[in-house]
């Protein structure tokens, strides 16, 4: 009898223990992973919707080529690079912290902190006003891991965020619209361009360390593009139809020390954690041979106006090109979707010339990611 008895109680608890296991599986599946992404209007997805800021992309003819043909905030006439990212790990697009559909179970795929217009620095947007600075993306970060903590447990947040995979967009606008907003810059006067890259690598260290201690252990960086290239400084600051001389240095000088910090970082914590993006060259590729990626410009940008369409904002009443796909840039600053396509080809499976020390293909290997 006490046998018998011995053995319905272990039955019992195999079956509890076996429905507890299910339950947590429902919940957050074994090869979830999250993504996170931090930055700027290069890989905003809509936080920026929910501010009262200029720096914006919630009107048409933003997200033309979108699935939904609405804008959404994406800076693009279509997919952005998060987007993309996500297709390629087999994951849903993650929403904006700042959504209010970001509850429930949609937030154990992630979220997206960036804000359009913000820099490594505080000041940098200044005249964009309430915008999220990276300070407060990651204390939104923090914030996020004490939602999903009351969702699965401290451990499962914990884990979770362990297991991400981050990407952090940010450094074009410090140059951009700081360094080179007007003649005579605060920053300029301040600081020599060698100097403020050096400044500019300094802070962006604190901002990846700061990453780290939050628990992020697969850190996509990327640089700048040929800042002196775009549609914008082609019309502002280019030269005979060339690029800009000036933006192209800064570009040029800080790219290379951005690598090299990640290496440093790497080699302190003792495992590659932080995977350097050479966005410049990817960027490069298509800028001096659009043909060959089967644009027709990389000079003119879809939606503009003035010289190169790069002059203003892009708006209903801008010149909008009838096909997206024959322009690298789909307005003065960022590139179309096209464009993020073959940057994110780069980021998964790109040589060590523009991934270093490996791309997001052998990461997932490594990491041994399932998708589906």
């Amino acid at each position: 009898m006490e046998t018998s008895s011995s053995t319905f109680i272990t039955t019992i608890g195999m079956i509890l223990g076996l429905t507890i296991a299910i339950i947590i599986a429902i919940v957050q599946p074994a090869d979830a992973r999250a993504f996170f992404v931090f930055g700027d209007s290069l890989v905003d997805s809509g936080n920026n919707n929910y501010l009262a800021t200029t720096a914006r992309a919630d009107s048409p003819p933003y997200g033309i080529d979108y699935p939904t043909h609405r804008a959404t905030g994406r800076f693009s006439n279509g997919l952005n690079i998060p987007d993309l990212i996500s297709q390629s790990i087999g994951s849903e697009s993650t929403l904006p912290y700042l959504s209010p559909q970001l509850t429930g179970q949609r937030l154990l795929v992630g979220a997206n902190f960036a804000s359009a217009g913000i820099g490594i620095l505080n000041d940098t947007g200044i005249q964009f006003l309430n915008i999220i600075r990276m300070y407060r993306q990651l204390e939104y970060f923090q914030e996020y891991q004490r939602r999903v903590g009351a969702l699965i447990g401290s451990e499962g947040a914990k884990r979770l965020v362990n297991q991400a995979l981050v990407l952090i967009t940010v450094g074009g606008n410090d140059f951009v619209n700081n360094y080179y907003l007007v003649p005579y810059s605060a920053r300029s006067r301040q600081y020599s361009l060698p100097d403020y890259v050096k400044y500019l690598i300094s802070e962006y260290r604190k901002l990846l360390q700061n990453l780290y201690k939050l628990g992020a252990r697969r850190v996509l960086v990327t640089g700048t593009g040929p800042l002196g290239c775009v549609p914008a400084e082609l019309a502002m600051r280019g030269t005979n139809g060339g690029c800009s001389a000036e933006l192209q240095r800064a570009a040029s000088l800080y790219n290379p020390q951005l690598v090299q910090m990640i290496k440093e970082l790497n080699s302190k914590i003792g495992r590659d954690v932080f995977i350097a993006a050479n966005t410049e060259r990817m960027h490069n590729d298509f800028v001096n041979n659009p043909q060959a990626f089967g644009f027709t410009t990389s000079k003119i940008a879809c939606c503009g106006q003035g010289p190169y369409n790069g002059i203003g904002l892009c708006t209903q009443v801008s010149n909008l090109c009838p096909n997206r796909d024959q322009h690298a840039f789909w307005d003065p600053f960022h590139p179309s979707e096209k464009a993020n396509r073959i940057i994110v080809q780069q980021i998964m499976s790109g040589s060590p010339d523009y991934m270093s020390p490996m791309n997001l293909s052998a990461i997932m290997a490594l990491d041994n990611w399932s998708t589906p």
